[in-house]
């Protein structure tokens, strides 16, 4: 089992602005005073670029294009609603924003298939929403494929329930645990794990600061040491540039840590060569995106794990 691969597939956005109904509890999202064509054209722009590196260095992007007629400002993000996993299946997760639950397309697994991939079967979560209970995806659950371990910082987009479910399912080992982000001098949930953390082979970027339970942060560091993951820990002024939300891929000849150049930008020099011991750092600029979409690199790529089509 591999914890990384080399094909990721990107939604190419049609209608992006800022989502009213994530702001409620994504406080990385900011207003942007412009039109709101103006912005999705920025936001087009910063895509086609990201994709046009990641292909530079051999990932196999598959870029699906986002449907106008369905209003679905956030798209960008598809590895909220969509997990693709190496036995073939595919899982499918409750959303809290009523207009993000419009970006599940039949299509796009569809796509997937005449890629060459072989879906064997669902595991759907998504009934769960009419409960008022949300898991979104590997923005919620950070897995670790390899050691099956997931962990998971709750919030009201992350059910500890669901999560408890979803490891059952899949045969993962839960860690969970909560983490906070000051706003208005309140500590309040950071609404996505993937902001905080993230896990590469040998390495797991984590701002540990935002962990206020003593128990709960020494758990966390426990099951990362037990993968033997050298921990490089980021401010919660460097998360806020995004430094949590990165993603390691398979390249033609390397392995790449992808950020947006914002994260890039925060590290010092010692994080950056803590992670070039590793891997190589790929970032694009996502101003535009993680402004008024509140997410960034990691968020945009959801991961295709599943098994070639014999």
């Amino acid at each position: 089992m591999s914890q990384i691969t080399n094909t990721i597939l990107m939604i190419r956005p049609v209608a992006f602005r800022m989502n009213e109904e994530t702001a409620v509890n994504n406080y990385f999202q900011e207003d942007i005073k412009a039109k709101t064509l103006d912005i999705n054209s920025k936001a087009q722009q910063e895509f086609d670029a990201f994709v046009a590196k990641l292909r530079a260095v051999g990932v196999q992007v598959i870029v699906e294009h986002d449907d106008l007629s369905m209003d679905t400002p956030d798209s960008i993000f598809p590895n909220n609603w969509v997990s693709f996993h190496a036995d073939g299946t595919v899982g499918l997760y409750p959303m809290f924003a009523e207009n993000r639950r419009r970006e599940r397309r039949e299509e796009i697994i569809t796509r997937l298939e005449n890629e060459g991939f072989h879906v064997e079967g669902f595991m759907d979560y998504t009934p769960a929403e009419d409960e008022g209970f949300f898991l979104e995806g590997t923005g919620s659950l950070l897995l670790d494929r390899v050691h099956n371990k997931a962990y998971c910082a709750l919030s009201p987009r992350a059910d500890e329930g669901l999560f408890i479910e979803f490891c059952e399912d899949f045969e993962y080992d839960p860690v969970v645990f909560t983490a906070n982000q000051t706003v208005h001098n309140q500590r309040m949930p950071i609404y996505h794990t993937n902001v905080m953390m993230a896990l590469a082979e040998n390495f797991a970027i984590i701002c540990l600061d935002t962990i206020d339970d003593k128990y709960e942060k020494k758990n966390v560091l426990k099951h990362l040491k037990e993968s033997k993951k050298e921990v490089i820990t980021i401010s919660e002024a460097q998360m806020h540039q995004f430094a949590g939300n990165m993603l390691q891929v398979k390249g033609k000849d390397h392995t790449y840590m992808v950020m947006s150049e914002a994260a890039r930008s925060s590290l010092t020099p010692d994080q950056v060569r803590a992670i070039q011991k590793h891997t190589k750092i790929l970032s694009s600029d996502l101003t535009t995106i993680e402004t008024c979409g509140g997410g960034s690199a990691r968020c945009m790529m959801a991961e295709v794990f599943l098994p070639k089509k014999e």
